[in-house]
């Protein structure tokens, strides 16, 4: 039976998606929501995406901190995940004093905008338990590689050796990529990334940070690779 998955990466005007069938590129497409790559998924069996799912309701989750400690110079690309109540509020300034009452410490505006897409992928994650996973690209591909990657992901370098390294593991992106190519070149080796993650999910072969996950409230709290 065909192994279908999704990795899905969120970018600046919405998302992009790379599917994966038998741990092989299948397509690429984009969309505005997260809803819409679920709902046009056609059974796919594990959806990733690059976004936190799951809050814990008084501290920072350990996944994070775990995560960013094994990737070296790309370290900054992870961010510390406040607790919930800091996302139910509905501006930066309150939000951001919520988190320094919580934590001590207080929240970046990086972070702040991503809940729009934190808060869609949450209610989606909640709603369908077991098919989406929380990946983080660079997780990944310190994974594939073995090592932290010396090169951001933005560079020549970069891009090269990522797209080198899903080639070494049986995704090989095509150079047309439809009107999926109109996304940004990282976002795309992101989703990438993260669908070679949902696969590993799908066939019981991921890991996690931590491990077992953080549970809180009966969900299990991790990112996977």
């Amino acid at each position: 039976m065909s192994i279908h998955v999704i990795g899905v990466d969120a970018y600046a005007l919405g998302w992009v998606g790379v599917e994966l069938r038998d741990g092989a590129f299948g397509r690429a497409v984009l969309a505005s929501t997260l809803y819409e790559i679920v709902a046009g998924s056609s059974g796919a069996a594990v959806i990733g995406v690059d976004i936190p799912l799951g809050m814990l309701p008084d501290r920072w989750r350990a996944a994070d901190t775990l995560a960013a400690d094994q990737l070296g110079p790309r370290r900054g690309s992870v961010f510390r995940v406040p607790p919930r109540a800091v996302w139910d509020e509905s501006d930066f300034a309150s939000a951001n004093r919520v988190c320094r009452e919580l934590t001590g410490a207080g929240l970046s505006r990086q972070s702040w905008a991503l809940r729009p897409k934190l808060l869609e992928a949450n209610a989606i994650w909640e709603r369908h338990p077991g098919l989406l996973f929380e990946a983080h690209p660079e997780v990944s591909f310190r994974a594939m590689a073995g090592e932290p990657l010396p090169h951001a992901k933005k560079t020549w370098s970069g891009q090269a050796r990522r797209r080198e390294l899903l080639a070494r593991h049986g995704i090989v992106l095509p150079d047309r990529l439809g009107p999926a190519g109109q996304a940004p070149p990282d976002d795309i080796l992101d989703a990438a990334a993260v669908a070679w993650t949902a696969h590993r999910v799908a066939t019981g072969v991921a890991l996690s940070h931590p491990s077992p996950p953080e549970e809180s409230d009966s969900t299990k709290i991790a990112i996977w690779y």
